[in-house]
């Protein structure tokens, strides 16, 4: 595994490594690591398997930056909660792990861009209140939930180039398309009517661009003889029968039934 796992380091170190073969070797690797892998609190205690949970662990968390690279998101799942293991179960026999926190990180903020609230709290209910409070790779994704939460989309938008790291921009992309389906939502619900250009504006889109038309046809937006997106037919509610003659039948078999238990 060692020569295997050297090979993937070198290659995954180059500023533009070949993806095809960083796949090829942790296709192979990933054998390896079931034989290495998950390991009993005996076993991981000897210091030979520690320095292989310490190769299988960084193997893992390059294989997690690789599934974000070719937005293989089924794999990221499965890489990630393979790392957990090594980061939540096997913290007792292996140093903590330099990339630890920009993981967990960059964990919480893919929960967060696929709209999985619940996962998001419950991955932050095993962090200490510390790491939550001052970590730079935690603190801007608490910042995000917030701003998603209150509904101010328009802070989501203007913080993708502060993120501490480079691998988050892929799920902050998710993150801002979500934020903008959302604001897209706001819009039909609270508008009659809108102009083009001031919603391109409200969606962070630059007025006439290719990416407004392709949500206003996603979402069916029509307009209207003003040039307006004109949302007044989807504010107009069905008008509801009430069936009072059932009701009156069912309320005065109510009332003899009742009489009979008197």
């Amino acid at each position: 595994m060692s020569n295997l796992f050297k090979e993937l380091k070198n290659e995954w170190a180059k500023h533009t490594p070949n993806l095809a073969h960083c796949a090829k070797l942790l296709d192979v690797l990933k054998l390896e690591l079931v034989h290495v892998g998950f390991a009993g609190p005996k076993e991981a205690a000897k210091s030979g398997h520690n320095e292989k949970l310490q190769t299988s662990r960084e193997m893992l968390e390059i294989a997690v930056e690789h599934s974000i690279k070719v937005k293989d998101y089924p794999a990221y799942e499965r890489y990630m909660a393979q790392l957990n293991v090594y980061y939540y179960d096997y913290d007792k026999f292996l140093e903590s792990s330099p990339a630890m926190h920009k993981f967990i990180g960059l964990n919480l903020l893919y929960m967060l861009a696929t709209n999985r609230i619940a996962d998001f709290h419950i991955l932050l209910e095993r962090l200490p209140s510390a790491l939550l409070l001052h970590n730079s790779f935690i603190m801007p994704v608490l910042e995000l939930e917030n701003y998603y939460m209150e509904g101010r989309y328009n802070k989501i938008l203007q913080a993708k180039k502060t993120m501490p790291s480079e691998i988050y921009s892929n799920f902050m992309d998710m993150l801002v398309n979500t934020a903008k389906e959302e604001i897209a939502s706001c819009l039909e619900k609270s508008c009659v009517k809108i102009s083009p250009k001031q919603a391109a504006l409200r969606l962070g889109f630059k007025p006439g661009s290719s990416e407004l038309t392709d949500l206003a046809q996603r979402r069916k937006w029509s307009l209207d003889a003003d040039g307006n997106y004109n949302f007044a037919s989807w504010h107009a509610k069905p008008v509801e029968v009430v069936p009072a003659n059932d009701i009156a039948e069912q309320t005065l078999v109510y009332a003899q039934e009742l009489e009979k238990i008197v």
